[in-house]
């Protein structure tokens, strides 16, 4: 069969297929599409007390002390206790003494409905728990010597009483602040972004249904979004410096006129996209399809792509995608360095997308609340690369126009100029677009060096500099990629990203049948051999294997993956199963090789 009639009978059995794909699940079946933070969780520390240093010149040139003794910390933290207890008795606020490994939330949600449906913004209960701190000790520096008794200061991680303040606030809802008792007295602060818009949007007359944290429905789509859009560093920090204001603390105005007092930073932040649709079936469609084709993507490449992060081999992180089943409903993990991206069905009905940084350092930002914003807007991306990630990964299928643009020659690209075809099913195109799949996850684009060095490898053969530099002006003709301004360096369109999935999902693949893997193209070399400790892909996907016959075991524990070891299995499926089939030949632990933002 010739290389034209392979595509036209690909695009027919992708058009044909009766298998629901994610794309066809969410086309116009999403009623509301909300991005938002959800649940951020701050450090509150104070910038001037948090070296030994520091701690010497508080105790003695602020407090006046002549000796910085580990004494005056006691001192400091009975006078806040004491301040705490005269606090809740004199306002009538509930005390509760949380016990090991009790649910906090749970135990407070009470206090907190109430003041809710009493409407009445305050303190509504103290929580205290002993829990591990990090916190200053001080031991004597000359035990028994002559003279002045000295102290040497150092962090530890000390058992130490704290208390959670707990409040009903007018423009947050629901919250905590949480103050150690000891020095240097740090701080916790927990609030949640859904509950600050429902909040807004009863203010500002915007009708809604409620969806546990989110929302089910909406009278104004846009505005909510736009109330959404406005939550930031600022409301936070009023959040944090109104309850400072009204609460018991260690440290009071002479300190902070000092420039003793707390800063906000970034400990967990998790950002939202719940995408809600007409029907609870469909959502229950959309994970069986999620399911079935995407188990790849906490692969090093899939994740770089997500995470806007780029894998280098020392990069210190457990490449995995974990599927967890609780009764019948399933969560999907992709997990990079400390921080995730999880995704679930929220309300029997809605899909929620979530991003749980908990190192901002992962996303390239610094921890201040100031960066709050730039971390946001890199999640949001990571959650809409994951979900183009997955639209395109299972559905990818070219229109015969532009399919007929790219596989045959044609003088309508740039400037009228003639180009020539990339033919489905010709080697050296199929390497071609093998690399682009795999450079789909750089995203600050692709050289000329870089890619001719993947399409070597996945070619097999000799692929020399003017090579490449034709095939570079082929793409770029066909608008299949652009090149930056200014620079060497060049990144897929929209059409290159689905020429490139289309062509390695549509290619061929291995019969089935013990003697699949046993052919191999003349024009591509045989595989080295490998270690005896090595399992070749033709015996990962042998028949009666669960890759081969789609049956779907959830995943107890995540798969590690070897953040090089990505390119090199690429080139020996290439090698060992005919040109690049094998590779997406898996139908149930798929390699998601995922669209370009």
């Amino acid at each position: 069969m010739s290389a034209g009639a392979r595509a036209r009978t690909a695009i027919a059995a992708a058009n044909a297929a009766g298998a629901v794909t994610i794309s066809q699940v969410l086309d116009g079946h999403v009623t509301l599409d909300l991005e938002c933070l959800d649940r951020v969780y701050l450090n509150g520390y104070v910038p001037n007390l948090q070296v030994s240093g520091q701690v010497v010149t508080f105790l003695t040139q602020h407090l006046g002390n002549p000796i910085p003794s580990p004494a005056l910390f006691n001192q400091i933290g009975e006078r806040f206790r004491a301040a705490v207890t005269r606090f809740a008795t004199g306002n009538g606020i509930p005390v509760v003494r949380f016990d090991k490994d009790q649910r906090k939330a749970e135990v407070m949600r009470p206090y907190l409905d109430a003041a809710n449906a009493a409407g009445r913004p305050g303190v509504v209960a103290v929580g205290v728990a002993q829990e591990f701190q990090r916190v200053f000790t001080g031991s004597p520096r000359k035990p028994g010597g002559p003279g002045a008794p000295q102290f040497t200061f150092a962090k530890a991680d000390r058992r130490v009483s704290c208390y959670y303040f707990y409040v009903w606030d007018a423009e947050f809802g629901p919250g905590f602040i949480k103050v150690c008792s000891y020095f240097p007295y740090p701080m916790k602060v927990w609030v949640n972004g859904h509950e600050w818009a429902k909040q807004q949007a009863t203010k500002l007359g915007i009708g809604f249904t409620e969806l546990a944290n989110g929302f089910a429905w909406t009278d104004d789509p846009q505005r909510l979004q736009q109330v959404c859009d406005r939550l930031g560093p600022a409301a936070i920090g009023v959040f944090f410096e109104r309850w400072l204001a009204r609460l018991p603390l260690p440290l009071g105005p002479p300190d902070r006129a000092a420039g003793y007092w707390w800063e906000l930073s970034m400990r967990q932040v998790e950002v939202s996209r719940t995408l809600v649709l007409d029907t609870p079936r469909r959502a229950r469609a959309f994970f069986e399809a999620l399911v079935a084709d995407n188990l790849g993507i906490g692969r090093p490449d899939e994740v770089s792509l997500i995470f806007d992060r780029r894998i280098r081999s020392d990069t210190d992180s457990g490449f995995a995608t974990r599927v967890i089943t609780r009764g019948v409903e399933v969560t999907v993990n992709v997990f990079y360095k400390h921080s995730r991206i999880k995704q679930y069905l929220k309300g029997g009905r809605a899909i929620r997308v979530e991003t749980v940084c908990n190192s901002p350092g992962d996303l390239g930002c610094q921890r201040r609340l100031v960066h709050l914003d730039q971390l946001q807007a890199r999640a949001r991306a990571a959650n809409r690369r994951l979900l183009d990630t997955e639209r395109a990964g299972p559905g990818c299928v070219l229109a015969s126009p532009a399919f007929a643009r790219v596989a045959q020659p044609s003088t309508d690209g740039q400037a009228g100029y003639p180009t020539g075809a990339l033919r489905f099913g010709d080697p050296r195109v199929m390497a071609l677009a093998g690399a682009l799949c795999l450079l789909l996850t750089s995203v600050v684009g692709f050289t000329h060096r870089s890619l001719r060095a993947q399409v070597t490898g996945l070619l097999g053969q000799a692929y020399t500099a003017s090579q490449m530099s034709y095939d570079l002006t082929r793409l770029r003709r066909k608008g299949l990629i652009r090149r930056l301004p200014r620079t060497n360096t060049y990144v897929l369109t929209s059409d290159g990203t689905r020429f490139a999935l289309f062509y390695i999902h549509q290619g061929p693949r291995p019969a089935p049948g013990p003697a699949a893997g046993r052919q191999r193209p003349a024009s591509i070399p045989a595989a080295p051999r490998r270690a005896s400790g090595h399992r070749p892909l033709r015996a990962r996907l042998r028949p009666g294997s669960q890759a081969t016959t789609g049956r779907l075991k959830p995943l107890d524990n995540p798969q590690t993956r070897n953040p090089q070891g990505s390119l090199r299995r690429f080139r020996d499926c290439a090698r060992t199963g005919g040109p690049y089939g094998a590779v997406l030949g898996c139908r149930r632990v798929r390699v998601t090789l995922p669209g370009h933002d």
